[in-house]
């Protein structure tokens, strides 16, 4: 095979044009960061029950919420893991290493009754298990005077 390093490559043969199915992959788009030195934090209400969510009729009567409630100061661009690790600092039974916390917005529909929507889940220690740590509250659509209802599973 003497020579054989001296013969000219041939051009590559063109293959079938690329195509795309489908629609393309949508991109989630971030907010404006938060500059949180300059910017007012606001005053988050989250009410935590174990093994599930409160329901919507506790929430009926303005001043007779449900009474397991902690008071969070954050920004809209809080994740859910930052929300994670403030509810394990006061419920105990988030501490547990195979807790899920289960987040859900608590809010007036057009009709004034309140409405639970469930928004995302988390893992107490995460640990790279997937979970929806990184979404923040102004991606899940969170509006201020929003509730936020945490079920500890």
């Amino acid at each position: 095979m003497a020579g054989m390093g001296e013969m000219p490559m041939r051009p590559a043969r063109p293959g079938p044009p690329m195509q795309h199915r489908g629609p393309p992959p949508m991109q989630r788009l971030r907010p404006e960061p938060i500059d949180r030195e300059k910017t007012c934090p606001l005053l988050l209400r989250v009410f935590t029950k174990v093994a599930t969510h409160h329901q919507n009729e506790e929430f009926a009567v303005r001043g007779k919420e449900p009474k397991d409630e902690v008071q969070i100061y954050t920004w809209k661009d809080a994740t859910l893991r930052e929300l994670t690790d403030l509810v394990k600092e006061v419920a105990l039974p988030a501490r547990r290493r195979n807790a899920k916390l289960s987040f859900a917005f608590v809010y007036p529909d057009k009709n004034g009754r309140f409405v639970v929507r469930q928004v995302g889940l988390t893992f107490a220690y995460g640990n790279g298990r997937g979970g929806d740590d990184a979404k923040t509250l102004a991606e899940l659509g969170f509006q201020i005077g929003d509730y936020l209802s945490v079920a500890i599973i």
